[in-house]
C-alpha cells in the first residue's frame, strides 16, 4: 500500500512564503511524474506544477516565476516553495504521483494540506 502524505500548509500573509512537502511512503518501487494540484473553495482542482522523475518540470500560468516545484528521489518526497503569495492561491492543495510497485503503475493522491493567504 502507498500512502501521500502533504505538510506545511498554513496561513500566511499575502507577499508570504510557505514550502509544501509531499512524502510517499509504503511497498515503491519508483515514481514517475509527480505533482501539485490545489482546489479553491467553489472551484474545480487544477493543476499548478509537474515534475518527472528527471526533473523536467511544468508550471500553471498564474504561479509560474512565484512557486518551485522540486523532489528527492532518495526520499521519495516532492517539494513547493511558494513566494510572493496572493489571495488567490488560497486553497487546498493535493499531491499526486504515479507510483510504480512492483506489480504496477498506479495514480496515488494525497490528503491535502490547506493554504490560506490573507491579511
Amino acid at each position: 500500500q502507498v500512502q501521500l502524505v502533504e505538510s506545511g500548509g498554513g496561513l500566511v500573509q499575502p507577499g508570504g512564503s510557505l514550502r509544501l512537502s509531499c512524502a510517499a511512503s509504503g511497498t515503491i518501487f519508483n515514481i514517475n511524474a509527480m505533482s501539485w494540484y490545489r482546489q479553491a473553495p467553489g472551484k474545480e482542482r487544477e493543476l499548478v506544477a509537474i515534475i518527472t522523475s528527471l526533473g523536467t518540470t511544468n508550471y500553471a500560468a498564474s504561479v509560474k516565476g512565484r512557486f518551485t516545484i522540486s523532489r528527492d528521489n532518495a526520499k521519495n518526497t516532492m517539494y513547493l516553495q511558494m513566494n510572493s503569495l496572493k489571495p488567490e492561491d488560497t486553497g487546498v492543495y493535493y499531491c499526486n504521483a504515479d507510483v510504480r510497485t512492483m506489480a504496477m503503475v498506479r495514480n496515488y493522491w494525497g490528503q491535502g494540506t490547506q493554504v490560506i493567504v490573507s491579511s
